[in-house]
């Protein structure tokens, strides 16, 4: 089972974008993995393969996304190949950086589900 509406979608290739920022040529658009809303409140998290690296400009987007309020930004090392995989969650502080939560599905699970209930008890 699959909760993906294509499981065969492929990246975005931004190429045709490379330099159309003279000033800041490297200036490209980021793709997320993972976004939750709930009542303003955002979860975003990205998964990296096991000894994938993240590009700086990924990491300075997401630790910005970090420091807005409103906004939970998770690191997760793994996979959704055949099953769900997480080897690392890490959340980012805007005051310590990085920060290990957990090494397992069951941590990522616990993560979004005490996130949701913060998020419930707010109000618009």
């Amino acid at each position: 089972m699959t909760a993906m509406r294509n499981p065969d979608a492929k990246h975005i290739d931004f190429a045709d974008l490379i330099g159309l920022i003279p000033s800041n040529p490297r200036f490209l658009p980021s793709n997320l993995d993972m976004v939750l809303e709930r009542k303003g409140s955002f979860l975003v998290g990205e998964w990296k393969r096991p000894n994938e690296s993240i590009s700086r400009g990924q990491e300075i987007l997401l630790e910005n996304l970090a420091k807005k309020p409103g906004f939970l930004v998770v690191l997760i090392e793994g996979n959704t190949d055949a099953e769900m995989v997480v080897n690392k969650v890490q959340l980012f502080n805007p005051h310590k950086g990085w920060i290990d939560w957990g090494d397992s599905v069951e941590s990522l699970k616990d993560l979004i589900t005490q996130w949701y209930a913060r998020a419930e008890r707010k109000t618009r």
